[in-house]
């Protein structure tokens, strides 16, 4: 009888303890529900028709003696067909356009630089739409530059009217 007391107490804390495992399992599903459902809903869906319009356009360079910003137009549309970058020098240089996420990826042909007089560059980067402007990164590549053939850019735009 003496040895039933033990085993008997034994029980009784095993059984206790196994259901407050089981009511604090219940506890911590509730408030992950909760979290989850509390939890914002995700960010729309990347339209280019957010992008189309004029923007005018400031690539500073993030580096070197020169931090004189590059001007341009970016002319964008709802699709990805039509994008052109416009130089005040005249130039047009049509842009290839790729979503990516919350980004659109960029690419341009190699043509006539607009910082570095008989050299050819080609660019590529990114845009983003942040509370009403578009900036990004872009990298000039030029060719037959030898160690000096990177440029890295911080891009900045307003929309025109």
């Amino acid at each position: 009888m003496h040895t039933m007391r033990p085993v008997a107490l034994a029980c009784c804390t095993l059984l206790v303890v196994a259901c407050a495992k089981k009511d604090q399992a219940a506890t911590d599903s509730s408030a992950a529900a909760a979290a989850a459902a509390a939890a914002p809903p995700p960010a729309p869906a990347l339209s280019l028709a957010d992008f189309a319009g004029k923007w005018q356009m400031n690539a500073i360079p993030l580096a070197g003696k020169d931090t004189t910003p590059t001007k341009y137009v970016l002319t964008a549309t709802a699709d990805t067909s039509g994008w052109v970058i416009d130089f005040p020098s005249g130039l047009k240089v049509p842009v290839q356009i790729t979503v990516a996420g919350d980004s659109l990826l960029f690419k341009t042909q190699p043509y006539a630089s607009q910082r570095r007089k008989n050299v050819k560059v080609s660019t590529d980067g990114s845009y983003r739409l942040q509370n009403g402007a578009l900036t990004g990164m872009s990298t000039a590549h030029y060719m037959n530059a030898g160690a000096d053939s990177v440029l890295q850019l911080r891009l900045e735009g307003t929309k025109m009217p």
